[in-house]
């Protein structure tokens, strides 16, 4: 593993970190208050996070290239982001 792998490596590391801290805190929202926008905020973070994590395992345990990664997160990225503009756009209770 060159530097600049390591790098991006432990950036990824504390992406997921802090993602996961946020999706853990929204849910805790969700179930404190029961409304659907938090339970999709909550789903909409989760997949983003969820993305790094699967760019990550793409990229350092399958023979594919970077390429495959960047595209997989880049559409978890896509949808997570969807689901968090539905939640905070629509009103649901």
């Amino acid at each position: 593993m060159n530097g600049l792998t390591a790098v991006a490596v432990g950036m990824k590391t504390v992406t997921l970190m802090l993602g996961g801290l946020v999706t853990l805190v929204t849910f805790r929202a969700y179930r404190r208050q029961g409304t659907l926008a938090l339970r999709s905020l909550c789903a909409g973070f989760a997949l983003v996070t969820f993305g790094s994590l699967v760019a990550g395992i793409v990229h350092q345990l399958t023979p594919l290239s970077y390429d495959y990664a960047l595209v997989v997160e880049s559409a978890l990225t896509v949808g997570g982001f969807a689901v968090i503009a539905h939640s905070l756009y629509t009103d649901h209770t």
